[in-house]
């Protein structure tokens, strides 16, 4: 969602500046800062859109601070870490999952929301082949869907005549993050932020080694052709003819894919930047650290996306 993340990208950079720094104070703070913000939009628009008051997204953060990273998520939407193995397997590389899917199909989740709510035994119910809360939602963390969250919006009449109002005692989801702060070192190669589109289709170690394996350029769109084939086998369908169906009717077949690859190595070298130049095309290199204040270089070091 385009609204979300315009609030969010100005929120952490504001309170980093404030503060000094990138921390995991800071990106809570931007995210629930995103989170009121939203809920004021909300407000404003649901006397023309009162269905606005259901939309919600999953978000999820990736960001390095003197060579440190910081990730931080709600939904389950993911981000995995490919790093070299070590010992006698320097070739391989290892997949290393770097945040939570709240996500109540997963069974931990799913005791974690019951926890908080027994004197609803119906908070979690399995519904159109998943789990979902209160039979509508899988994920159990988000920035909007305010009606779940804010009981003034599902007694709202304005929002009851869009849609059914779900009775709630208290907030079925939350808006607080998930975040994971990581010393970077040297066999770490690269980073796979996806939406759980990709994830449903591909194991961490699956996407991993078609990064590892493959070359750089358009390495993004291979994720995404390699989970749209698995869709199409799952079908018993071609490939070609999942690419021919309508991204409406599509929905029905697999859920959105988002896929974003970060390489960790910053192409130090005149030669070897001639060669980056050259074979990444359509990928990211190179983050940008742009949270602490000492950080290092000029445009080598800028976030450099090359399409």
């Amino acid at each position: 969602m385009e609204t979300v993340k315009f609030f969010f990208s100005l929120f952490i950079v504001g309170f980093a500046t404030e503060q000094g720094g990138l921390s995991a104070d800071v990106i809570k703070k931007a995210f629930n800062a995103t989170e009121e913000e939203f809920l004021r939009l909300v407000k404003r628009s649901l006397p023309v859109r009162p269905q606005i008051a259901s939309v919600g997204s999953c978000c999820l953060v990736g960001a390095i601070s003197n060579d440190v990273l910081y990730v931080a998520n709600l939904g389950d939407s993911r981000a995995v870490l490919g790093r070299k193995a070590s010992g006698d397997k320097e070739n391989t590389v290892v997949a290393e999952r770097l945040s939570t899917d709240h996500n109540v199909g997963v069974e931990e989740v799913r005791k974690e929301v019951e926890e908080l709510h027994p004197d609803d035994s119906h908070i979690v119910v399995y519904t159109r082949g998943v789990w979902r809360i209160k039979g509508i939602i899988q994920v159990s963390r988000s920035i909007g869907d305010v009606y779940l969250k804010k009981p003034e919006f599902y007694r709202d009449p304005i929002f009851q005549q869009f849609g059914n109002p779900v009775p709630l005692k208290r907030p079925v989801i939350t808006a607080e993050p998930s975040i994971l702060i990581r010393k970077l070192k040297p066999q770490d190669q690269f980073l796979i932020f996806a939406s759980d589109g990709l994830w449903e289709q591909l194991s961490d170690e699956a996407a991993v080694n078609i990064v590892f394996k493959n070359p750089r350029a358009g390495i993004a769109k291979r994720l995404v052709r390699a989970a749209l084939q698995e869709v199409a086998k799952k079908r018993e369908m071609r490939y070609s003819d999942i690419k021919k169906i309508e991204k409406g009717i599509r929905r029905h077949f697999h859920d959105d894919i988002t896929v974003i690859v970060i390489y960790l190595d910053k192409h130090q070298g005149s030669s070897r930047n001639k060669r980056t130049k050259q074979n990444a095309m359509g990928c990211t290199v190179a983050p940008v650290d742009i949270y602490s204040f000492n950080a290092d270089g000029g445009d080598e070091d800028l976030l450099q996306t090359i399409t």
